[in-house]
């Protein structure tokens, strides 16, 4: 994969979820999803193949029906923000499933964002999302702060999402 296209060095680097690089914010949100193989089964499936932003009414735009490297996928926030990214890494492994999106040209954001879910040795189910990203456009360095918030409050809200998502059918979660 070239990293010709991408707004940002350290391609792939969101493999770490502690990395960030200097100049950029650093963000790392886990949300307990449940408990068991099916739990884990149904929130790796509604994350690989964008189920998950879909029903949290993000609009996807993607080149593969299922998370790959190098698919292009660009995220529409509110019907107005389009958001072009580059899959850069996925895993499905027994007990971990995930992928990550750099940005490119025209993201109100530079930086990489990784969606991980892995299942415990003792069973328990977790997604953690992280990133590290700084403003790219005028709009998301006027909103400083706030702009840095509201991807918290997303990361949350993929969270929560997949939770629900992920026990459908699934009795003591």
């Amino acid at each position: 994969m070239s990293s010709a296209d991408f707004t940002y060095d350290h391609v792939g680097a969101s493999r770490d979820p502690d990395f960030c690089p200097p100049g950029f914010h650093h963000l790392r949100e886990r949300t307990r999803l449940g408990e068991g193989e099916k739990v884990f089964r149904q929130a790796a499936e509604a994350l690989l193949t964008w189920e998950l932003h879909q029903e949290m009414g993000v609009g996807i735009d993607a080149s593969a029906e299922r998370a790959a490297p190098d698919a292009d996928v660009t995220v529409t926030l509110a019907g107005v923000v389009k958001a072009p990214c580059r899959v850069v890494w996925t895993v499905e492994e027994h007990r971990r499933a995930g992928w990550a999106y750099g940005t490119l040209a025209g993201h109100p954001e530079c930086g990489e964002e990784a969606f991980v879910v892995h299942r415990t040795g003792d069973g328990t189910v977790w997604l953690t999302v992280s990133a590290f990203s700084k403003a790219a456009r005028w709009y998301s360095r006027a909103g400083g702060p706030a702009t840095r918030r509201l991807q918290q409050a997303y990361a949350r809200h993929c969270g929560k999402t997949l939770r629900r998502l992920a026990t459908q059918g699934v009795s003591d979660t």
